[in-house]
């Protein structure tokens, strides 16, 4: 805290200015946060548990954990074997034109048996195309294929800016001089590279912004097969779907498939007919290299860390142990989370956790109940979806049982002697896993929808209609058991607050009790509420941030914006109500204010962050939720318990005259 500031002038200052002023960006981070210091305290229990030896009585699984582990560690074995991993894995595929140069011959390259390639071998199908398996959104009990704009490499946002775009220039050197630190001529990498990244800017600028995909009804546009074949006949989709999913599921010509983005589609097959194989090759191999890189040398990871460097700020690499914690977790998150919540979690937590989840969602319900623009029948609609959202709390009960992992875990395969194959050897169980499920129904709350407990966040999922807190987040600054109510409403309180809230956001209200696309909303209601949304987009939008000179983004960030401001509310109120039941709680030793004060300065040290300029561009251009600062400012500004309890006059910059308010 900074006791300088004047809590009514600067609330973030008052709250994180000596965080933001003590605190050093370490050479290997973009930004350094309260979430970011707890996932670093994870990550050192991740260790513990992962470097410690082998036992012959550990499950399968937990060594294959401890293996991958060691495989990451092992940067000698990795420096021996060079590039020759990566060049062997793109022979596979037909090589790399730049890296082949005039000898690579494009009458044997087609783009869809090379993914067809990608797939057997664990590499990502979706360079092109994005191809998953998804719970319908019209009925969430079912899960269908679905087809949409694949991501990019560098943010579509600048994409589109084309060449000019410093970040763009920096992705084509990049992309260049990773092609000839792997063998290519400098002229043709220059060349190849340059004529690959104007492909890539013409993909992105067939697809469609943040902004317009925001309406859940505009991405639903089902098509069977056989009319898709007719619509776009510039693939052999029952082929191309036929090679992704496992072999024991069938597809014909009625399955329903929705098309997320259509004006993507629309325009795909006229920019593949129109570009060189060569182009599309080179394109494709750069992205699997590049995607490659992480698992490589330390020549090619430095030359990536310069282009970190240019788009990000970041300096140095992660500390190896961290990073090979972060994969491991990340490609086997079942395994790693049961080893961390048998060895770490206190089971205390969960029980007190969900006492607060229930408190919360009373305070919800009586604004549900209290809010004056809503009508009766979509308050009782409201209230239904309220009452169906279930919560998932730390981790669920199978991860403490052997013979379910075992199970689970059964068709692994790790090739040990490469950290490059081992990785995708994982990729590929995962997929397989993913797109075997198609024909399953689907089972809302199932333990693998939540296993990935050994994490510090915390999610809604609208097609499910949960609430989830896994065991990584019930802890330090966000929970603990033997420290004032107040400061757990307001650090864990306010998130599950703004989960809850996610249901009831500008995309979560497009959505049932069920997790079904539904419009259960009253016309008037609608306008009521959208009318609430717009004056929050615009607040948003007329906030400028001087460290990037950039002025936030309302529209990509008003369901996050929506569920900070209702989340702190419904918190507040449900302290409140703790008070009432169990009577007031002693202030803090040394600190001169009000439980109600410190539940305030408590929610805002959730967000107390600092950043690299450029990764704060990156930051308010793409995420989705506003900068930390942000978090706390304007969600305070629009609260009247707030600017009361801290005695801001009206008028001042805590208490302006005009708030915005949805719940």
């Amino acid at each position: 805290m900074n006791l300088e500031a004047n809590p009514c002038d600067d609330f973030y200052e008052f709250a994180c200015g000596n965080y933001v002023k003590n605190t050093n960006i370490p050479d290997e981070k973009t930004a350094v946060n309260t979430f970011q210091d707890m996932r670093d305290k994870l990550k050192r229990n991740l260790r513990t548990i992962l470097e410690e030896k082998i036992s012959d009585t550990e499950i399968f699984p937990f060594k294959q954990a401890k293996s991958l582990y060691k495989i990451c560690m092992n940067k000698t074995h990795i420096a021996q074997q060079g590039e020759e991993p990566i060049l062997k894995l793109l022979k596979i595929f037909g090589g790399s034109p730049a890296i082949e140069g005039q000898t690579w011959d494009e009458t044997k390259f087609s783009w869809v048996d090379t993914v067809k390639k990608f797939r057997q071998m664990g590499i990502s199908v979706d360079y092109l195309i994005d191809f998953s398996v998804s719970s319908s959104i019209v009925d969430s009990s079912k899960r269908q294929i679905e087809f949409d704009q694949p991501g990019f490499s560098v943010n579509r946002e600048f994409l589109i800016k084309g060449r000019d775009d410093p970040r763009v220039m920096a992705y084509f050197e990049y992309m260049r001089d990773l092609a000839i630190l792997l063998g290519a001529d400098s002229d043709t990498a220059s060349k190849d590279m340059s004529d690959m990244v104007d492909f890539e800017i013409e993909l992105a600028n067939i697809t469609a912004a943040r902004e317009d995909r925001r309406n859940a009804t505009l991405l639903y546009n089902p098509i069977t097969l056989k009319d898709l074949q007719q619509k776009y006949p510039w693939l052999d989709w029952f082929g191309y779907i036929s090679a992704i999913l496992p072999p024991y599921i069938p597809v014909d010509e009625n399955e329903l498939i929705n098309i997320v983005d259509t004006k993507f589609v629309d325009n795909f097959g006229g920019l593949l007919e129109k570009t060189p194989k060569r182009t599309i090759a080179n394109f494709l191999m750069t992205r699997v290299a590049s995607g490659s890189v992480k698992y490589l040398t330390t020549k090619l990871r430095k030359r990536q860390l310069e282009y970190f460097t240019k788009i990000s700020g970041r300096e140095d690499e992660e500390a190896r142990w961290k990073e090979c914690s972060d994969i491991t977790l990340s490609k086997l998150p079942n395994a790693v989370s049961a080893m961390y919540v048998r060895r770490y979690f206190n089971e205390e937590s969960k029980k007190n956790a969900l006492e607060m989840v229930d408190g919360i969602k009373q305070e919800f319900k009586n604004v549900l109940e209290s809010v004056k623009w809503m009508d009766d029948d979509t308050r009782e609609q409201a209230m239904k979806k309220l009452e169906a959202m279930s919560t998932l709390i730390a981790y669920p009960d199978e991860l403490n049982k052997d013979e379910i992992l075992l199970e689970y875990y059964k068709n692994l395969t790790i090739n040990e002697d490469s950290y490059l194959l081992s990785s995708y050897d994982i990729t590929k169980f995962i997929a397989d896993e993913v797109y075997g499920k198609l024909r399953e129904p689907i089972i809302k709350n199932e333990w693998k929808t939540w296993a990935k407990a050994a994490q510090v966040n915390a999610f809604y999922n609208r097609a499910h209609n949960h609430i989830k807190f896994p065991a990584g987040i019930l802890q330090g600054h966000f929970f603990s058991a033997d420290r004032p109510k107040y400061l757990n409403y307001a650090a864990i309180g306010s998130v599950i607050g703004h989960e809850i809230t996610h249901g009831f956001d500008d995309q979560g209200s497009q959505f049932d009790a069920d997790g079904n696309l539904n419009d259960w909303w009253k016309p008037t209601t609608k306008e009521a509420f959208k009318e609430k949304a717009s004056c929050m987009i615009k607040q948003y939008n007329s906030t400028f941030d001087a460290q990037s000179n950039l002025t936030l983004n309302g529209i990509i960030t008003q369901g996050e914006n929506i569920a900070d401001n209702g989340g702190i509310q419904v918190a507040y109120a449900a302290y409140h109500n703790f008070v009432k039941k169990n009577g007031d709680e002693k202030m803090l030793p040394g600190l001169n204010y009000t439980p109600e004060q410190l539940y305030w300065i408590s929610m805002a040290q959730n967000w107390c962050s600092k950043s690299r300029t450029e990764a704060l561009k990156i930051h308010i251009t793409q995420q989705a939720h506003p900068p930390g600062k942000y978090r706390v400012l304007i969600p305070l500004m629009n609260n009247e318990d707030f600017a009361k309890d801290f005695c801001c006059p009206a008028g001042s910059n805590m208490n302006p005259v005009n708030k915005c308010k949805v719940w």
